[in-house]
């Protein structure tokens, strides 16, 4: 747990809130929006790269 500690807070409030308060349709949101920007800083990282 402790590279949890090392993560901005905005993501430790954010992994809260989906163990302790998000509902399904809560939970369908973030999926999706934490997946595209997941991909998108990918793209870009594997752009820089080559």
């Amino acid at each position: 747990m402790n590279k949890f500690n090392e993560l901005p807070k905005s993501i430790k409030k954010t992994i809260r809130y989906i163990n302790q308060d998000a509902s399904i349709s809560d939970l369908k949101i973030i999926e999706q929006l934490i997946g595209l920007a997941i991909d998108k800083r990918k793209k870009e990282i594997f752009k820089q790269m080559s």
